[in-house]
Formats: structure tokens, sequence, C-alpha cells
């Protein structure tokens, strides 16, 4: 309802802002000096302002974070109109969607890998905490023209700040705040400190963070001694229950080490480097999820369970780092400026999940041990280079140019391991595993090499109308190579190097292009329009292939079409213009869009052992509208506003694209023309993940009190429509219903000191954010009979949850020397 209510007010707004001039009292309020803050941007690869850039792109600073409590990339895309980011709470990755592409489920690790993501100049798949960071840049649409890692819907850039070499500087600051439903209390600390080692010529910049959310979720139904414990007791027996079960309270806590050490290098006038190393530590203590409404009502738990209550049987807890160490090095030639970054990253992950209701759905024979939890020992590591190399043109001709060379290199390898405590003893001992209730182990590794040769032309008609072409070439080879065991039904292996490993290659290569012509009226307002073409590599899925016969027994493996995926690409259609009034005290911008999506990768499960791949679906479209504006009403009074509407839906069918009945399976003729049509995708289909309507309003008041303190007052609502859990609501998918979210800040200034009061999720909003599994899981499904087996025993199906509203306090101590 209250999305319904913003829409028209924003788009009213935008009109009358471009149309009717603005009373003279505006104009006397305001100060003849005033204006809206201008951001520097490096996004179109030379300097410029946000409304300069000939392109779709919304820039945040370390002023606008400090004032509105910007943390992390989702908070900053609920002021980004286009941009998606799910909050999935800090264990999962958060799926970043622009403009609606997006085919999976709104599921675990569902990200669309649409959007590049840069620390600095280096590309790097993180999600960062926003500390000590000069601005972050969010372009909207296929950027492969401009940036050495290919973009099939943007590219999202942090920019670290840079040392300063001729000052002593830093910070330190402190954040507390208490969280509703949680028993404990958050905090943050952070220091930040800047050296110039020698004057004017080489400085080192260093910072170290670390982030403590105290966690919501409680995990109240832990199994004491997994496997066996009964997970599921008699629930009216208090003390069946206290034998059987614990409680983990606030179990999705969440802690976030960052540091970073940067030397920057002016080795003469014309050449200076810097050297960047940083790390993450992400430790996550479970998953923002409850079964809130989501279990059948068949089931011992329904009507029980919190709406900040999990019911899965083990923790989930959750450890990743991120390492990077890159070289930039920026030379001036006179003709041209000469760019080289070089980075070598690393992540490592380790994790474990509740595995049992997925084995329950493979063999229901597991359920003859009455104590049966399954549990995950995840493993991956992921090592990479990236080198890219750019000339950017310098001087006063009309033609200008960019050229740039990329080359990535990223090896990876994972070790999934799935266990079965007591099933070994209870099924009569003496199976020779590699390790005791190893039921199943999968090893994969993955080598990727991508190179491209990438830039632009512009040509400067007229002083105010400007063409520029430009165009990317690439090649990729990615080989897969995969193998499993199932050591407690075959004991087929004693050691690791008995296990086999398939592989699968990958490779391709092609063309992107790009136009852009933009022209600036005689009143200022620069409009552009854009054709631009994007695209994803393509890849294995880690699996090996199945055998000509199947076992009778458990098995995880790939048919021949899930073995790999092809590459997907994007054409970007873009009309847009950017105004600026009143002597910058109004900005106002607009783009309209129609994104064609081929081959779209989605995520889907395998026939055998429902393990998560990804193939390709059919063709999608995306098309609608993007608004933002700000104004400065008065000395003291800011406003600002965004709305998106992205309509987007499959442009043809996409037979079998959750899953395929055969008669081969069992099926008769009348079934499978019953099922299949609910388990297709067909045209005009809504894509799921990301809602139609995104809106965004906030006002900003500032004002000097006790003669020096200036104190800044912040109120921000975004609010978005309802979304699609699955393509076109089939095989089980539902609506999440849409919701607002409001926070409030104040910030008091003097000299050095600032403090900061603030509460996020004002009053307290509970939604859905997005979902685990589906329906049929909790034996709720479309159609009856095909759901999962043992409905009364199913936890796996849930919703994560918004974040319940936090009260807190932030005081930052900057100097100078």
């Amino acid at each position: 309802m209250l999305i319904k209510k913003l829409q028209p007010s924003l788009v009213a707004l935008a009109i009358a802002a471009n149309i009717y001039d603005v009373p003279n009292a505006y104009a006397d309020e305001a100060s003849a000096d005033k204006g809206i803050e201008t951001i520097q941007v490096t996004a179109t690869r030379r300097a410029g302002t946000v409304q300069e850039a000939p392109l779709n792109i919304t820039a945040v600073d370390a002023d606008v974070m400090s004032d509105q409590n910007i943390g992390d990339l989702e908070d900053v895309a609920r002021w980004v109109p286009g941009l998606t980011v799910t909050d999935q709470g800090g264990r999962e990755g958060s799926p970043i969607i622009v403009r609606g592409l997006n085919t999976n489920s709104s599921e675990r690790a569902s990200d669309s890998g649409t959007v590049a993501t840069y620390l600095g100049e280096i590309p790097l798949n993180l999600n960062l905490r926003l500390t000590d960071i000069e601005r972050v840049e969010v372009l909207i649409g296929p950027q492969g023209t401009l940036y050495g890692a290919g973009t099939l819907g943007g590219a999202i850039r942090y920019m670290l700040k840079a040392p300063v070499l001729d000052m002593i500087e830093g910070s330190v600051s402190a954040d507390a705040f208490s969280m509703n439903e949680s028993g404990s209390t958050g905090n943050e600390l952070g220091v930040v400190f800047n050296l110039p080692l020698i004057q004017d010529e080489l400085a080192v910049r260093t910072s170290l963070n670390r982030y403590h959310n105290p966690g919501f979720i409680d995990y109240n139904y832990v199994s004491k001694n997994p496997g066996f414990s009964n997970q599921d007791p008699n629930w009216t027996d208090k003390q069946d229950v206290t034998e059987n079960i614990r409680k983990v309270e606030d179990a999705n806590d969440e802690t976030i080490t960052t540091a970073r050490v940067s030397v920057r290098w002016e080795a003469t006038e014309s050449v200076n480097a810097t050297l960047n190393y940083f790390y993450q530590k992400q430790e996550n203590g479970g998953n923002a999820i409850t079964q809130y409404q989501s279990l059948a009502s068949s089931h011992p738990l329904n009507g029980t369970i919190g709406r900040y209550e999990s019911a899965y049987r083990v923790e989930e807890p959750n450890e990743q780092k991120n390492d990077l160490l890159s070289l930039e090095i920026n030379a001036d030639l006179e003709f041209a400026d000469l760019v080289s970054a070089s980075g070598w990253s690393s992540y490592d992950q380790v994790g474990q999940r509740d595995q049992t209701d997925l084995l329950y759905d493979i063999w229901p024979g597991y359920a003859d041990y009455p104590t049966f939890t399954a549990l995950t020992k995840d493993t991956s590591k992921q090592d990479s280079f990236t080198q890219e190399i750019r000339l950017v043109s310098k001087g006063d001709s009309k033609l200008n140019w960019i050229a740039g060379i990329y080359y990535n290199k990223v090896e990876s390898k994972s070790d999934d391991r799935e266990y079965t405590p007591g099933l070994t003893e209870f099924w009569g001992g003496g199976i020779p595993n590699i390790e005791t209730d190893l039921e199943y182990i999968a090893l994969s590794e993955t080598n990727s090499k991508e190179s491209a040769l990438f830039g632009e032309i512009g040509y400067e008609i007229t002083d105010a109308f400007n063409v520029t072409l430009g165009a990317r070439f690439y090649k990729y080879d990615v080989t897969t190579s995969s193998g499993s065991a199932t050591p407690l039904y075959s004991g087929d292996v004693s050691d690791f190097n008995q296990i086999t490993l398939e592989s699968i290659n990958a490779n391709d290569n092609g063309s992107l292009f790009k136009f852009n012509a933009n022209y600036t009226l005689d009143n200022g307002v620069l409009t552009y329009f854009t054709v631009s073409e994007g695209f994803r590599l393509g890849g294995g899925n880690g699996l090996e292939a199945c055998p000509e016969t199947l076992p009778d027994q458990q098995i995880i493996c790939a048919l021949p079409h899930e073995l790999d995926y092809q590459p997907d690409t994007t054409t970007n259609y873009e009309l847009g213009f950017k105004s600026t009034w009143f002597k910058n005290r109004l900005h106002f911008n607009a783009a309209l869009f129609s994104v064609d999506w081929n081959d779209a990768q989605i995520s889907a499960v395998t026939v055998n052992g429902q393990e998560i791949i990804t193939s390709n679906a059919g063709a999608a479209n995306s098309k609608g509208v993007e608004l933002s504006t700000r104004a400065i009403l008065s000395d003291n009074w800011t406003v600002y506003a965004t709305y998106s509407y992205a309509k987007a839906e499959l442009t043809e069918d996409a037979p079998a694209l959750f899953r395929v009945f055969k008669e081969d399976d069992g099926y008769t003729p009348e079934q499978i023309a019953l099922y299949q049509p609910y388990y297709n995708g067909s045209k005009g289909d809504r894509l799921p993940g990301a809602p139609e309507h995104q809106a965004s309003f906030g006002v900003s008041y500032e004002q000097e009190v006790f003669g020096d303190t200036m104190v800044n007052i912040n109120y921000g609502i975004t609010a978005q429509s309802d979304i699609y859990t699955k393509v076109g609501l089939k095989a089980d998918g539902e609506i999440l219903p849409g919701y607002a979210l409001s926070n409030l800040s104040a910030k008091f200034a003097k000299d050095s000191w600032s403090a900061t009061v603030y509460v996020d999720n004002l009053f307290d909003k509970y939604a859905f954010t997005s979902v685990r599994r589906d329906k049929s899981w909790a034996g709720m499904g479309h159609f009856e009979e095909l759901n999962k087996a043992l409905p009364e025993l199913q936890r796996v199906y849930g919703h994560y949850t918004t974040k319940p509203r936090t009260i807190g306090v932030k005081v930052t101590y900057n100097f100078e020397i």
C-alpha cells in the first residue's frame, strides 16, 4: 500500500521540478552560494561529476555514508534506483540484481552474478564493510568497454581513501547499538592513521575495523548430540524435549574484521604508484532464517515457531577470509594517462549446514534411523590474478579515446562433505569409511582464464554534441574437474587420492559493442542515448557425469545437459537526461531503459541428488524507468527522492525450467500432462528476486546550535513492492509482500568530534526478504502427491527476515597534524 502512495508523489515531484519555476521565496531562503555537494567520480575513466557523466551512475561519498549511517552495500542499494540487494544476513551472499535481471529463485546463495564489484581498480567479489571509503560508485548497465571485467548488468566500485602525502591525519570511531530481539549489545570499533614518510613523496595509510552484530534469530530446536539425540521428541513432554534439544540464542551473530595498509609513492611529477593490502575476515554464527508460518499444519511445531526463531537441527556457522594485494601505477605520458592495475587475491571459507531434509528427499529410508541427523562441512578456496593496462587520451582534441587490455586467471577448489552421525553403527558397523559417518564427499577444481581488449573512441561533433563508440573482444577458457564418492554405502575409497576427477571444458570468444550519443541543451540539461552489450562467462557445474545405469543407492551426479552451461548476453537500450537547476540547488535525473537478455543463466538442481547447479533458460526482457532528485530548499533543509520501475519477464517459453517429468521415471502420460506445465517457464512470466517498484524519500535538516555545534537530522524511508520467489510463481513459488523501512539519525559535530544517534527500522517492521527452498519441502506444495517425503519432519523451508529495530550511538574523533 505504501509504495502505491509514494509512487504518484515522486513522479509528481519529478515533473514539477522540471516544468514549473520555484517561487521567489524558495530562492530567497537559499543562501547565494550554497549548492548541492559535488561528488567527483572516475566512472568514465576521466575525472568528472555525476551530473557530467553521460551514463546512469549514482555515487555515495564518505560524508553521505556518515550522515545516513551507511555501513554496507545493502544500505547503499536502498538509495540507488534500479539496484536491488536482497538482505540475507551475513552468512549468505546477498544477491545483487540490476533492473530485475534475475532468473534464480530468491534462494540461498542465489546471487544472480550480473554485477561486477571492484575494490579500487581490481575486480573482487566481496560483501565489503564500508570503512575508510572515499565513495561508492554504482553504474547501471553493461560496462565491458570501460572496465576489464565483463559486466552483464552493471558495476559497483568501492573507492578507498588514498594516502595523503603532506599531512598526518586519522580517526578513531566507536559504535554501540542495541537490537530488538537480541540478548546482547552490538559494537563497532575502528581506527585510521595516515603518515607521510617523505613529505609530498611517500605516505602510508592504515586502518583497522571490527564490527560485531549480536544476532537476533534463536536456534531453539538444536539437537544436543546430532545423530544420537532425537530431533523430533515428544514436544508435549518437557523432560523429553530437555533431554534432546538445546537452545542457541542470537545464533545469527556476525563479526567482521577489516584491515588495510596502503603505501603511495610520488616517484616523479608524472609517475605515482600505490601498493594496497586489504584483509577481511567474516565470522557468522548462523542464518537469518525463520520457519515462522512455514511449517505444514501436520507438523508438530506448527504454530509454535516464533517470528525470530529457527527450527534447524544443527548450528550453521560459517567463516570467510578475503585477501587482496594490489599495485596501481599511474603515468602521465603527455598524450595519454597510463594506468596499470595488478591484483592478487585469495578467498577461503568453511561452513556447516543442516542437511537432514535434503537427504530425506534423496532417500526416505534414512528415517529408519530414529535419531537421523545430517550436517555438512563445506570448504572452498580461490586464488585470482588480475592484470589491467589502459591508456586514456589527453588534450583538447575533438577526438578522445580509451584503450585497455585485461587478463584474469582464477584457480578454485572445493571440498564438500556430508556426515550422518551414528548411522554407521546403526547399520551394523564394519563399513570402511575415510572418516567415521562420512556419507558423501564431493571434490571440485576449476581453472579459468579470460583475456580481453576493450576501449572507446569519442568525437566532439559540436561543443554540445558528442558521440562514443566502444568495443570489447574477449576469449575465455574454463576447465572444471570433479569427482565424488559415497563411502558410507560402497566403501569405494580409502583415501582421497582414489577419487577420480572428471573434467569438463568450456571456452568461447566473441565481441561486444557500445554506442553513446549525448547532447547538452541550451539550459544545461545533459541528454544521452546508449546501446550497450554485456556478457557473462559460461562454465562447468563441478559434478561428475552420471553412469549409464544408475545404481539403486543414493547418487549425486549430472546428466549430460547438467554438466555445463553457456554464456549469456544482454543488450541494453537507454535514454536519459541529467539536469541541474537554480545554481546547483536542484538535481533531477531520469532514464528509460529496455534490456534484452539471451540464454539467461539460472540456478537449478540436478535430477539425481538435488545438487544446486547453473543452467540456461530462454530469453527475457526488462523495461522501465529510473528517477532521482535532490533539492536544497533553504540553508537548513534538503530533500532527496528516488523511484524505479522494472517490468522483467520471459520473452519466450523455457520448457522444463525447474523439473522434467518422464515416463522413464514412472510417470504416466496423464501425470506428465498435468504436472509439466507447472514446472515450465512461459512467455510473459515475471522474473523473481526483485520488486517491480522501488522508492525512497529523505529529508535532512542542518542547524548550528550552542554557538559552534552543527546538528544534522536525517529521516529516510525506503519502500519496495512485492517479490516473486520463482519465475512466474511456478514450481511452488510464492509472493513476498512489499514493505517499507524508516531510518532516523541525528549527528552532532564540533571541531574534531562528532556523535551520531540513530534508529534503523524505526517502526520495527517485520517482513520476509527472500526464501530458502519452497513450500513443497514442508508438504504444502501445489501438487500434494509431489510434496517432499516425510513432511512432518521437514524444516528446511523458511524465510529470511528484515533486521529488527536497532538503536545506537556512534562517536568519531578526527585529527590532523
